[in-house]
């Protein structure tokens, strides 16, 4: 199934890149897909994370800056990431004060690439 798939990929996002705490994969719009979260509420994480990346998105679009890959946020008690997962989903990531930016990236570009290949099943 493909909730499983998605689900094993932010599973795996989490055991490989210390500092992730919470995770989630949603439509554009909003919709949550799958999520491995503990402390959040999912469908407002999704909510808030599709409303970021739009922005993120024509703010690029305004300043000719391109196609958008990520959106970083970060704040006192840490970060979120949300990643654009080719034109119709996104994937945000929590961490702690400790997260490791490279390594986030290193591990979550491939991990979108997967992801958008499961979601175009």
């Amino acid at each position: 199934m493909i909730t499983d798939s998605v689900l094993e990929e932010l599973t795996t996002l989490r055991e490989r890149v210390a500092g992730v705490t919470n995770s989630a994969v949603a439509s554009v719009d909003g919709l949550l897909i799958a999520h491995d979260t503990d402390d959040v509420r999912p469908e407002v994480l999704a909510a808030m994370a599709a409303v970021a990346l739009g922005l993120g998105k024509s703010t690029g679009t305004e300043v000719g800056m391109g196609e958008l890959r990520e959106v970083i946020t970060r704040c006192a008690g840490g970060h979120i990431v949300v990643y654009a997962v080719r034109e119709r989903s996104l994937l945000v990531v929590l961490g702690d004060e400790g997260l490791d930016l490279n390594r986030l990236h290193l591990h979550s570009r491939p991990a979108v690439n997967r992801l958008g290949e499961l979601l175009a099943a």
